[in-house]
This record gives structure tokens, sequence and C-alpha cells, in this order.
């Protein structure tokens, strides 16, 4: 009796059926269907814009404690805090939209090794300008603060959007999410193309991201209410003007809450 063998089920290999191969043991199919566009139109500056949801990511930069929560290692330093913790409530209707709209959520804090082997004298310096401090991965008296060192209470999201084991997490040892860490990478397999960019500081942490996700070829917008900076005024002002000039778009959570209640509509 002959019996006609089943063709074998092919087994996807990759992180979405968009970036994947489908492989049997004779073929290999690499042509990685693409998910349909979920457009979504946000008023923005200095142009409105249409995005597509199936390849985009909300990056959250250093929502840390050790910058946003009193008794981490900007309050120890005397300085005030409270402009770090504006972007917490904003972030926390975005993070939730983002979920229900399976949008991917992203993370990327600081979590230096506490031997320091991968850090540099300049940014020890940058951390430590007078060498009369508690440096990066240093515990600060009187703190809960190990200076973003990670695995310490400094380098935890603050409580009120720690997103626990959810999401997709990065840890970096840079300014940049983008500079010797798999943030690429991730996004990359992931065929994220555009990037709503959030977090503190807005001058440091975040710009740099930005700029490099930008020179990267990802499309970036910052959402000017999910990010601040402990900076003078002026600061945000130039990062505000360079981001509309040279690198993306600048938009509020309010208009992308919008877009994605209309795209549920249509």
């Amino acid at each position: 009796m002959n019996v006609t063998a089943k063709p074998a089920v092919p087994v996807e290999m990759g992180t979405s059926p968009s970036q994947s191969w489908k492989v049997t043991p004779d073929a290999v199919d690499m042509t990685r269907p693409a998910p349909p566009v979920r457009p979504l139109a946000i008023a923005a500056e200095p142009q409105n814009i249409t995005v597509d949801a199936a390849k985009s990511a909300l990056l959250i930069v250093d929502m840390q404690n050790d910058f946003c929560t009193r008794g981490g290692w900007l309050d120890s330093r005397g300085i005030d805090i409270s402009p770090n913790r504006k972007p917490i409530q904003p972030l926390a209707s975005l993070i939730k939209a983002f979920r229900t709209n399976q949008i991917p959520v992203v993370w990327v804090n600081w979590g230096v090794r506490k031997d320091l082997l991968n850090i540099s004298p300049s940014l020890r310096h940058a951390h430590n300008p007078r060498g009369d401090e508690p440096g990066i991965a240093q515990p600060v008296p009187g703190t809960r603060s190990e200076v973003i060192a990670i695995g310490s209470w400094g380098a935890q999201v603050v409580d009120e959007i720690n997103p626990g084991e959810a999401d997709i997490q990065i840890i970096k040892h840079r300014f940049s999410a983008f500079w010797d860490t798999e943030t690429d990478a991730v996004l990359r397999n992931m065929g994220i193309k555009t990037l709503f960019v959030s977090g503190v500081n807005m001058d440091q942490c975040v710009m740099t991201t930005l700029e490099d996700a930008s020179f990267l070829g990802y499309d970036t917008i910052l959402i000017e209410d999910g990010t601040a900076t402990t900076s003078p005024e002026y600061c945000v002002q130039a990062v505000l003007y360079n981001v509309k000039l040279l690198f993306g778009f600048v938009t509020q959570s309010a208009a992308i809450l919008e877009a994605l209640v209309a795209a549920d509509q249509r």
C-alpha cells in the first residue's frame, strides 16, 4: 500500500511573521510577508505626520529612581527632580494605550557594571566632575542609591510605571541607547521603523538617543510632554528647535492617544 507523505509543516524562524523565514527540510522561504499597514494620523510639528503602527514602538529612556525619585542620585545632589516626574502621567496613559493596541513598548535604562570595566574616565568625570562626590556605581550615603548600578534601586524604573517583567527591556551604559547596546538589533528584528521617543533627561540621554536613531535611519518623533529635564529651560528649547529642524518631529501624548482612538474607529 502506498502512503503519501504529508508535506512538512514549515518552522517559523524569527520574532514575528513579517520578520521570519519559513523553513522545511527541503526549502527556506525568505519572503517575509509584510503586515497590514495600520496608519496613525498625528498632529505634530513642524508638520503633521502619518505613521504605521505596525512598524512603530514607544521608546522610554531612563525613567529611573536615580533621576526621578526622592532619595535617588539627583535628589541627593540637591537637584530639583520635580520636572523629571512630569512625564510619569502622560507615559502611563501612553503605555496602556500602546499595549492595548499591540504596539511595542521598549525601555532603555542605565545599568552600569559595578566594576566599571567598560566605563571610560570621561564618563566617570561627567557624573562626578569635581571628584569629591559618589560616582557612578557607588553608594550615596543616606540614600538607597548606588548610582545607576545594574540591579540597584537607583537603576529601577519609578514605581508608577515600572513594567516589571513586561515589554522589552534593554540596559545601556552610555548616554545614547544605541551605543554599544543591542537596541538597534532588537528594533530591526521587530521590523520597527518609527520611534516615539520619551523619558529623561531630554537634553542628554533622550536627545543623544534620538539623534543616533535618526542617523541609523529610524523615523524619530519626540513626545514633548513625555520627556523632561532638570536642566535650564533654554536646554529644552534647544532640543525642541533642533529636533524640528534636523532630526524629526515633536508631538504631544494627547495627539498620539487621539490618533489611536481614531484608528480604532475606522
